[in-house]
């Protein structure tokens, strides 16, 4: 998410924050932006969704302290508007009012008859009941009617009151009028006792469906067609960047040749392998996708113990091209970005530890820190000294006294957090480390081996964490502008340590110089950190699978097992007697119920219905059922998780993901090792040319790399084969047992 600009609040000013929505199910809210008509976010969200859900939603609200918070507008975007475009939607969309006869949700079950006899045609509409209806009370509830239409004639159920459950099970009967065949319309309203009548949503079948396939089942509730409208940009507009992957997991057994081929390939030679899955991927990923396989890889290989031979394996090749030691690691290429992947994976409850003591209390203390004449706010330093207006000199002293208060205690924290780092994270870049001192092992190049570490440490996790503190769950709230000022100045601070001071002075900033002995040295504490970072006892390939599974945002635990859990859903207002919720408490429930679905995901028995409510008096306060075993009133959320740093592990969907990126580039490969002429054996020996002067490889290689590559592509080609016969037989046969 991105930028909302020329946001129209009636006050002049807003607190904004978003809540996103997939078919009504609250999925995330983003941090508020105080006092601003301009916010930016920046947040970003994966979320794993079934594949029949039916539309995204965002909603834009201003936070108020006291009351309701304000609904500013919305946008609502369908499956198909997502998927039009393959490469999904990046663009300024304007904000919709949000009108209450658009504001649908829930689905209505019906069973509809057409008969015929002597009497004329009769339509009998059984409605039975609905869920997860809009609750348009005071209560958190409604009163909820059906009203039919058909063929001139229409006819109503009992008010059913105070639910969002409501079981009619009545059979509504119309007969038909003289004319051309009539379109079925099933409205649903919430009876108001004084007032006009609330629309909860309706459905509509055509003639052609009535004749030839009567509806009978459960039925998805929409708006009328005029509720909606766009607005103009009157309301403002938000910056959206959505892409939706759908694929579907074939059964474990189908993986396994190519997951064996992915683990084989880091043990072999590195430096020479071009044909196996793993070069493909080298070469075919790019952009958002490398750092999304860069992911997948590492959690792949961690699940099998083998994430320290992956990262060998990409190490070697980066640094065997590598000419220029001062390029090395610096661009995203798919080893920088697993190692990346690798450090917040396996060590972010180690940030959390090393950086939140001293980023908290940055935010609390909200003091005005610069360096920078061109930027330096005198009137703002005189507010908040209250002495009178300083002098540029003043507040230059003052901001240097700050900033080398705040770095010394993250210099400190680093430097003595050895001990905290997990092993994992000390084998790898001990592994990293040897590698590069056996490539540039000339005296002149002796810190690329220290620079090889804190390249990947301190500019690539430290820094960023303290520049977006949010972004890494250190904070739950964006920084304000004035505190982000001091972050992206410790941020740089951060990042001239991780260089070992070897650039300062070198760029345009200068006004930095103040801080330039600080710096200087912190660099011999953060060598001597180096070195005791990797002395770090233990195969270098043994990198286990840290402990967590799932995250959960409190130090609190269950004694609960997964295989308990059977569903976990939202309770309606009515199971509980308080309604006071604050919304921090609200973003800890969104992370809650998606850690325990993931966690529980492989449980068999999960239920796919449940009640929201409680049983209470006598009855279930949510559809009022008065049988305590009754099947449950609506239907449950399992498939809609949040994707974040501590998944739990899913071979098969990661291998799954593997080989969609292997399909890219397989006529490259097929071309590179099977077509092309120049690499037959026997045409070279006509024409007197070696054979492998093409690839400068010796005969030997090229014909194991000739033979990796025909067996890849023959596990592709079974691959291709199974998703087929998925797709057109609706199911696979189960293949092999997984290992």
């Amino acid at each position: 998410m991105g930028i909302l600009s020329h946001l129209f609040h009636s006050s002049g000013s807003s607190d904004p924050y978003c809540l996103v929505k997939v078919d009504d199910e609250v999925v995330a809210r983003t941090a508020t932006i105080w006092r601003s008509l301009s916010p930016f976010w920046g947040e970003e969200y994966t979320v794993h969704l079934p594949l029949d859900f039916h539309h995204l939603a965002l909603y834009v609200l201003d936070e108020d302290t006291v009351g309701h918070d304000d609904v500013i507008g919305k946008i609502s975007l369908s499956k198909e508007a997502i998927t039009a475009d393959p490469r999904g939607i990046d663009s300024w969309i304007n904000l919709s009012p949000v009108h209450p006869d658009a504001e649908v949700q829930g689905e209505v079950c019906l069973a509809v008859q057409v008969q015929e006899d002597a009497r004329g045609r009769c339509l009998r509409c059984h409605v039975l009941q609905a869920r997860d209806l809009a609750p348009r009370d005071i209560s958190g509830t409604s009163d909820p009617f059906a009203r039919v239409f058909w063929g001139g004639q229409s006819a109503e159920t009992s008010t059913i009151k105070k639910t969002r459950f409501p079981q009619w099970n009545e059979v509504l009967e119309l007969w038909a009028t003289p004319g051309a065949p009539s379109r079925l319309r099933v409205e649903l309203w919430d009876w108001d006792m004084v007032g006009k009548n609330d629309f909860l949503g309706m459905v509509e079948f055509p003639p052609q469906t009535l004749q030839q396939k009567p509806p009978s089942g459960w039925f998805r509730l929409l708006p009328l067609s005029s509720a909606e409208e766009d607005s103009g940009g009157s309301l403002g507009a938000l910056r959206l960047k959505v892409r939706l992957s759908e694929d579907r997991v074939l059964p474990s057994g189908r993986y396994q040749p190519l997951r064996a081929l992915l683990l084989d390939a880091v043990r072999a030679p590195a430096e020479e392998d071009t044909a196996s899955p793993l070069a493909v991927l080298e070469e075919v990923a790019s952009g958002d996708c490398r750092r999304d396989l860069a992911t997948t890889l590492v959690k792949l290989f961690l699940g099998q113990g083998l994430a320290g031979p992956l990262l060998g394996y990409l190490t070697r090749r980066e640094v065997a091209r590598t000419t220029d030691p001062n390029t090395l690691f610096r661009s995203n290429s798919l080893a920088s970005k697993s190692m990346e992947q690798f450090m917040k994976l396996v060590g972010m409850r180690y940030l959390h530890e090393v950086l939140k003591p001293v980023v908290s209390r940055i935010f609390e203390e909200k003091k005005y820190v610069e360096l920078d004449p061109c930027k330096m706010d005198l009137g703002r330093a005189r507010r908040i000294s209250f002495k009178g207006a300083p002098s540029e000199d003043q507040v230059r002293e003052s901001s240097l006294g700050l900033l080398t208060g705040y770095l010394g205690a993250i210099v400190d924290a680093i430097v003595g957090s050895v001990g905290c780092c997990p092993p994992a994270m000390r084998r790898a870049f001990k592994q990293l480390r040897v590698c590069v001192a056996e490539r540039f092992p000339q005296a002149e190049h002796q810190d690329v081996k220290y620079l090889a570490v804190s390249g990947f440490l301190f500019l690539r996790f430290f820094a960023p964490a303290i520049l977006t503190p949010k972004l890494f769950d250190l904070r739950d709230q964006h920084a304000d502008p004035q505190t982000s000022r001091s972050l992206l100045l410790l941020a740089k601070a951060v990042q001239s340590i991780g260089n070992l001071g070897q650039q300062l002075g070198q760029g345009k900033e200068l006004w930095m110089a103040p801080l330039h002995p600080f710096l200087l040295q912190s660099v011999s504490r953060v060598r001597a950190f180096l070195d005791q970072l990797v002395d770090v006892d233990g195969d270098e390939g043994e990198f286990p699978w840290p402990p967590h599974l799932a995250h959960h945002p409190t130090e609190s635990t269950w004694d609960l097992s997964p295989s308990q859990v059977l569903s976990m859903e939202r309770a309606c207002r009515s199971a509980s007697r308080s309604t006071n919720i604050s919304w921090q408490k609200c973003r800890q429930l969104n992370q809650w119920l998606s850690a325990l679905r993931k966690a529980s995901a492989p449980n068999q028995d999960k239920l796919a219905a449940c009640h929201p409510g409680a049983f209470r008096g006598g009855r279930w306060t949510c559809c009022l059922q008065a049988e305590r075993p009754a099947v449950g009133c609506s239907r449950t959320h399992s498939a809609i998780t949040l994707g974040d740093w501590s998944d739990p592990l899913d071979p098969d969907a990661e291998t799954q993901m593997v080989y969609r990126q292997l399909l890219l580039g397989r006529d490259q490969l097929r071309m590179k090792f099977l077509e092309d002429s120049s690499l037959d054996p026997d045409l070279e020996e006509d024409t007197g040319r070696d054979p492998s002067a093409t690839l400068g490889t010796c005969p030997e290689v090229l014909a194991r790399q000739r033979a990796a590559a025909a067996r890849l592509l023959e596990v592709l080609e079974d691959l291709d084969r199974a998703h087929q016969e998925f797709q057109g037989q609706g199911k696979v046969a189960p293949g092999p047992p997984a290992p």
